[in-house]
């Protein structure tokens, strides 16, 4: 039974959800909490839909690869963003066929290409299961004893609901942990690249443009999704059929205008807007700090290797164009957090709400101990985050340590029984890792990989004394400057010239033994990283009780503040389907600064270098130059409208969501956010958040006119 407190909070979080709602377009609602929403307010700005209309929309929207996107035709044809879809454009160009310099299209399913890493969910249904976790813990529990008591009702609730084979289904929690939900997704595995415009469309601007306004980024591309003759979800197979979605949505080229209604579903990210000042503290001061640092290193080796060589440069491209993606927005993050006085705001904040603690000794007695016990959590977490962050570092940046890692860690969970194992080695996952214990081929280059190595081996020794890695200490023994260099350098070479692990033949077999099985191969580069598994074992157990006392003491936090405030709540985002709502509206970052909320086809001529990033094909030079629009014209702007920018509130995983206008129609596709609102996952702000799209009249001319796709425009439902 879950114990009185917890019930209790239950009772209070529920109804704080249920009428406490935040006013104005902040937040990614739950789709149960549509009924809760201001839909007179929402219907006199433009909306026609009923909220069980919104809802049922839910089949129609897809999370696929990290992205989002949505069900076009009845043919499971699917709009995403070229973003979304670049690495299966990338996995399939060669010097001979550069799908990312020319674009690519199948005029005909069978041309179709293959995407072998992606996947598409959709949701089913979902329910909340909180009773059925939290009887799972009790208050005489150690907080390891909590996370693992939580973790293991997940996996019985996930394996009751999968035990048909049919669905795939996943427990999360909501308001850190007050609540909790399971999932029932479709899984649908062969995915296929149907249309994709050149990157000097789809990624124009490049990492300049990225996070910027104004935009001319055409970021859209068309996926399809397929299964077995019988409907059933297959891996891919020449054999397999389309999917047929129950429900997917109509294209608009009737525009809108500033101040119009709009609405996006998709699969955003991981928002933190209720996280403590130790929280913002230890993203501020440590983790953008060392994301930025890696992520330069990671890029100078990944952008050296593939500066003189096409070949690579091809091989390279997604995670390069990942990683200054994820550089630039920890950058932003950084400037924003400080900018924005967060910390300091969240610190004032909680000394306001302590000193109201003093004052009333009943609220005292119930959450007194909250922030002090939220500070001894961190202050433990600190005495071994940057060790455990560089661990992760090695399995992450370095393909051949982390395929490694795989292979390991799948050795030693394959001794234990199903529901005891990490939830990424349970048997329902397995097939996923032996896929990519295959796919990981094509990108893999042993040389690149073995410089990697050797930076990453040097940022681990810099680590502070109290937190070295063993493994790495045994390699440079306190040596330093050039020595040290050598000796890493000499171990390096030493571990790949000892391993097995780049051959994938040899791979798939070490995938199927057992650890111990593994170290009598004698395989240097599989005792090294055991050895750094056996240290990441250590502090991956002290974070999961890190997590188990969070996961206690922030619900408290949040109805403490609400008891307190009495502010409106809603859930962070957690990468399930989302609904949010908005304006199509510009904005001023600054002083005598106005931004419009939509820009043209005329601005991506005005920015035309004819070099990359901003090099315009001259196909699409022409057709402005004929002024050759057809039907896609904004009567208004008599010109192509590009991309144009929304109040919504999103992050991370929203990439590809349809933005919908009041009827149910795509008038675009999300991409990206501005620069001035990267905090956003932090804290929303209505003059300065902003969602950037591009607009589906500038997907359907550049598919129709640019790239002669009338088989895939002939599925589409144009209104």
């Amino acid at each position: 039974m879950c114990t009185r407190f917890l019930c209790c909070l239950l009772a209070v979080v529920l109804t704080i959800m249920t009428v406490a709602f935040v006013s104005g377009e902040e937040g990614m609602w739950m789709l149960d909490e549509l009924r809760y929403l201001p839909l007179d307010k929402m219907k006199a700005r433009g909306l026609e839909l009923t909220a069980q209309e919104i809802y049922e929309l839910k089949e129609a929207i897809v999370l696929i690869g990290g992205g989002s996107g949505a069900f076009v035709s009845p043919e499971g044809l699917i709009l995403t963003n070229h973003h979304v879809a670049f690495g299966a454009i990338q996995h399939e160009s060669t010097l001979e066929e550069n799908f990312i310099q020319n674009g690519f299209l199948a005029r005909t399913m069978e041309e179709e290409l293959h995407a072998p890493e992606y996947d598409v969910y959709v949701t089913l249904d979902f329910e909340e299961v909180t009773d059925d976790i939290l009887e799972a813990v009790n208050d005489d529990m150690s907080y390891f004893e909590r996370y693992q008591a939580i973790e293991e009702a997940s996996k019985e609730l996930v394996a009751e609901c999968e035990k048909d084979g049919k669905v795939r289904c996943e427990v999360v929690n909501v308001l850190s942990g007050t609540k909790y939900y399971l999932y029932t997704y479709e899984r649908i595995k062969d995915v296929r690249l149907v249309y994709a415009p050149p990157n000097s469309i789809g990624g124009f601007g490049g990492d300049i443009d990225n996070w910027m306004w104004p935009r001319h980024t055409g970021d859209f591309s068309f996926m399809r999704a397929y299964v077995a003759p019988d409907g059933s979800f297959a891996e891919y197979s020449k054999e397999n059929v389309p999917y047929k979605p129950r429900v997917y949505l109509p294209i608009s080229t009737r525009g809108y205008d500033e101040g119009s209604y709009a609405m996006i579903l998709g699969y955003p990210g991981y928002s933190y807007r209720y996280r403590s000042s130790y929280s913002i503290d230890l993203r501020q001061n440590v983790n953008y700090p060392s994301y930025i640092e890696m992520s330069l290193a990671q890029l100078d080796v990944l952008r050296t290797a593939s500066q003189n060589d096409p070949e690579l440069a091809i091989k390279f491209a997604d995670r390069i164009n990942s990683s200054e993606n994820f550089l630039k927005n920890s950058e932003g993050m950084l400037e924003g957090l400080k900018k924005t006085k967060l910390l300091q705001r969240k610190l004032d904040q909680e000394a306001a709400f302590t000193q109201f603690l003093s004052e009333h000794p009943d609220m005292e007695e119930k959450f007194g101990d909250v922030l002090p016990g939220i500070e001894k959590v961190y202050d433990e977490l600190y005495t071994y985050n940057k060790k455990q962050d560089m661990l992760q570092n090695f399995f992450y940046y370095s393909d051949l340590v982390g395929l490694t890692y795989t292979i390991v860690k799948w050795g030693i969970e394959k001794t234990k029984d199903d529901m005891d194992r990490e939830r990424q080695y349970q048997e329902r996952n397995i097939p996923s890792l032996r896929e990519n214990m295959e796919t990981a081929q094509r990108d893999l280059h042993v040389p690149t990989d073995q410089l990697m190595l050797e930076m990453l081996i040097n940022k681990a020794t810099e680590l502070p004394a109290e937190q070295k890695i063993e493994a790495v200490e045994r390699i440079v023994h306190g040596r330093t400057g050039d020595e040290k260099e050598r000796a890493i350098k000499s171990f390096v070479a030493q571990l790949f010239g000892n391993t097995s692990v780049h051959v994938m033949n040899e791979r798939l077999k070490m995938f199927d033994m057992t650890i111990d099985e593994l170290k009598e191969r004698n395989d240097s580069l599989i005792d090294f990283v055991a050895d750094l598994e056996e240290e990441n074992k250590v502090l991956d157990d002290k974070f999961k009780a890190f997590v188990g006392a969070v996961y206690e003491l922030r619900p408290r936090l949040i109805r403490g503040m609400y008891e307190w405030k009495k502010s409106g709540l809603y859930a962070d985002a957690n990468r399930t389907l989302r609904f949010t709502y908005g304006t199509i509206k510009g904005y001023s970052p600054r002083d005598a600064v106005r931004y419009n909320y939509v820009t043209t086809l005329n601005g991506v001529i005005e920015k035309d270098t004819g070099e990359e990033p901003f090099d315009v094909p001259e196909r699409l030079k022409q057709l402005v130059a004929d002024q050759d629009f057809g039907r896609y014209a904004d009567p208004k702007l008599k010109d192509i409208p590009v991309d144009f920018l929304t109040t919504h509130d999103s992050t991370g995983g929203s990439s590809g969501s349809p933005v919908i206008n009041g009827r149910g129609e795509i008038i675009g596709v999300a991409f990206d956010g501005n620069y001035e609102s990267m905090t956003s996952d932090y804290q929303y702000d209505y003059e300065l958040t902003r969602a950037i799209n591009v607009d589906a009249r500038y997907v359907l001319f550049v598919t129709d006119k640019f790239g002669g796709a009338q088989n895939v425009l002939e599925e589409l439902d144009i209104q």
